[in-house]
């Protein structure tokens, strides 16, 4: 088994390792079964036990591969063309259901969504109390809402 396993692995650890896994399994095989079918074919028993272990070393080994130094990760600070390409596709629907709205849905959804202004403001630029400009949003935000969904549909 020794020569074996050096024929196949490189380092001594992993010889060393591939005995030590093989021994463990064929005893835990063998008090289980309480014995072989017949004593002869013990060493067929511990020589094929030896080539699975041998077998998931490489598998192990292969899955676990280091990437080269000179691997070069993706950038992921910046989009990717895709995501370039679906956002530039929204905007320009936004900014279609937006050209649809009425004159002053336009203006308070620009104001507060594009200029990120401040409600208090809005509020007095309108001469209109605090309660009434989040129902005039609702209702904007309805009908964009609206023309949004039917653009992306039809």
């Amino acid at each position: 088994m020794t020569l074996k396993l050096r024929s196949r692995l490189r380092s001594a650890a992993s010889i060393e390792d591939a005995k030590q896994e093989t021994f463990v399994r064929v005893l835990t095989s063998l008090k289980r079964k309480r014995s072989l079918a017949t004593p002869e074919t013990l060493g067929a028993f511990v020589n094929s036990v030896c080539n699975n272990v041998v077998f998931e070393l490489y598998r192990s080994g292969a899955r676990t591969a280091p990437l080269p130094d000179e691997y070069d990760e993706p950038d992921t600070s910046k989009p990717g063309a895709e995501s370039s390409m679906l956002a530039g596709e929204q905007r320009t629907m936004v900014v279609a259901a937006l050209e649809r709205l009425p004159e002053k849905d336009q203006e308070l959804l620009r104001w507060l969504f594009f200029e990120e202004r401040d409600k208090d403001e809005i509020c007095r630029e309108l001469n209109i109390d605090r309660g009434y400009l989040r129902v005039l949003l609702h209702r904007a935000k309805l009908r964009f809402r609206e023309r949004f969904t039917a653009q992306s549909t039809g």
